[in-house]
């Protein structure tokens, strides 16, 4: 194993006392093209070009001498630190950390970024990284070859976001562009790349915060979720009931880089409280004041819901691949159409056994595993203990069957 192992980071600027003494005695330096050709560099060294890190951990690891690690911006902030401290390579590091690419970027940009997602995109995962910009107003994505800023702006579709786009941070060819996004894939971008995807106008934070990201304290942000009828205008359909919408959201499971798909969305509600945890929802609904009135929920709390007037399963033609779905109107059709999508969960309800038999056959026939129950809420007068509404339903919900191999 190497004597002594140095992870240093570099932004562009000259090298701190620190990272010079650390290259001067190093045996091996590993590192990207133009880490390497740094006049401090001893030209004796070993020199392994960056390209997986897990490889050049091993070889690291199997050195006698001192080596170092050579990184763009903070090393330890979605960095080299990591893989190289993972278990299976038992490589002790020091670390000479410097501006991470993000902190540059916003530098760069002259904004504030306490306020903002991070997130990462690689060919895996660059779909998740757009169901965050939906989301959110203010989003740092880390890119990489084939996942960067003409990818995230297609998939952005129908999504108005400004992006900046910042260059090879801290070299000579260093550029910064804003434009809008349907812009973006006009033009080719050189790596390495970092994008600021903003806009959406809700969320931003006001005064100094306290915490990183989205502000659970934030005024827009209500206690709770599965809100009562009056939290909407009083203006819930049949079938739109709090404890409904409590368990549809609990079976749905919507999480931060999901994407949500709220069919016959209605009052807005379940879209609304998906978006507040975090996940990208589309809301769809063949009604226009159905539309108008999710429209209004989200602004109501604060939250991106982007709505779709359309009558389903039709309009789902041209929709991006959900994760999880709801439906809330249309029946086994609707439900068979959704299934053809394979997303992860579907959730819809019924009115009567028959209906709530035909969802289950779709759902089956879609290869999901089914479960349903009858639900009966009872809403009370607590002053008298008198009955004020009554709902029942059925609830079906489906969870993706793995294919076999």
């Amino acid at each position: 194993m190497a004597d002594r192992v140095t992870v240093i980071g570099w932004d562009g600027s000259p090298l701190t006392p620190a990272a010079r003494s650390a290259l001067s005695a190093a045996t091996l330096v590993a590192g990207a093209a133009h880490h390497l050709a740094l006049p401090e560099v001893p030209p004796r060294a070993e020199r392994i070009r960056l390209g997986s890190v897990d490889l050049a951990a091993r070889r690291i690891a199997g050195h006698r001498g001192s080596a170092v690690v050579l990184a763009d911006g903070d090393p330890g902030f979605f960095g080299v630190v990591r893989t190289l401290r993972a278990p299976e390579h038992g490589l002790e590091v020091e670390v000479v950390p410097a501006v991470s690419a993000v902190a540059a970027a916003f530098a760069r940009a002259g904004m504030p970024w306490d306020d903002a997602q991070i997130v990462v995109a690689h060919r895996r995962t660059l779909r998740r990284a757009v169901n965050v910009c939906r989301a959110h107003t203010k989003v740092a994505v880390l890119t990489s070859p084939g996942a960067g800023p003409a990818e995230l702006a297609l998939l952005l579709e129908g999504v108005h976001r400004t992006f900046v786009i910042c260059e090879e941070l801290g070299s000579e060819r260093e550029q910064v562009t804003v434009l809008t996004s349907d812009k973006v894939p006009d033009h080719a971008w050189r790596d390495p790349n970092l994008v600021i995807v903003i806009g959406g106008g809700q969320g931003a934070v006001a005064g100094p915060g306290w915490i990183a990201g989205r502000d659970p304290g934030h005024p827009q942000q209500v206690r709770g979720w599965a809100l009562p009828a009056h939290e909407y205008g009083d203006d819930l359909g049949s079938g739109e009931s709090a404890g409904l919408r409590a368990a549809q959201l609990a079976r749905l499971g919507p999480r931060t880089g999901d994407l949500v798909w709220d069919i016959g969305c209605g009052s807005g509600a379940l879209a609304a409280e998906a978006a507040r945890f975090g996940a990208a929802v589309i809301a769809v609904d063949a009604d226009p004041d159905a539309c108008a009135r999710t429209e209004a929920a989200a602004r109501r709390f604060g939250v991106q819901v982007q709505v779709r007037a359309g009558r389903a399963p039709h309009v789902l033609e041209s929709l991006p691949e959900p994760d999880v779905v709801r439906v809330g109107g249309g029946g086994a059709e609707v439900v068979s159409a959704c299934a053809d999508r394979r997303p992860e969960r579907i959730v819809a309800h019924a009115a009567t056994r028959d209906g709530a038999e035909a969802i289950g056959a779709a759902l089956e026939a879609g290869g999901y595993d089914v479960e349903c129950a009858l639900l009966q809420s009872v809403e009370l007068d607590a002053s008298a203990w008198s009955e004020r509404e009554r709902s029942v339903a059925f609830l079906l919900s489906g969870r993706r069957r793995e294919r076999s191999p």
